[in-house]
């Protein structure tokens, strides 16, 4: 039905800004440590671990990675509490 159609819309529409803040994360730490090889990422972190610099990015991070897996408070695009929530209109 078309109303099954727009409530999966409005779910996806709900989580891209998401990927797209983690993707954005991701980019400023490969920006800030140089280096695009994972291996090498690590090994710069023995001078100086990057969580330290990168503390708000990597709030930003947790917020993000919270909201991408649907765990609460972002649990808003599947929402149990309604009866009609996207890919529940059809059962």
């Amino acid at each position: 039905s078309k109303y099954a159609s727009l409530g999966a819309l409005r779910s996806a529409a709900q989580m891209v800004p998401y990927e797209v803040s983690i993707g954005l994360i991701l980019i400023t730490v490969l920006i800030c440590v140089g280096p695009r090889n994972s291996s090498e990422i690590v090994m710069a972190q023995k001078q100086i671990w990057s969580g330290i610099p990168l503390f708000p990015v990597l709030v930003m991070f947790f917020i993000s990675r919270l909201a991408e897996t649907n765990r609460a408070p972002f649990d808003l695009p599947e929402a149990e509490a309604e009866s009609v929530a996207g890919y529940n209109v059809e059962y």
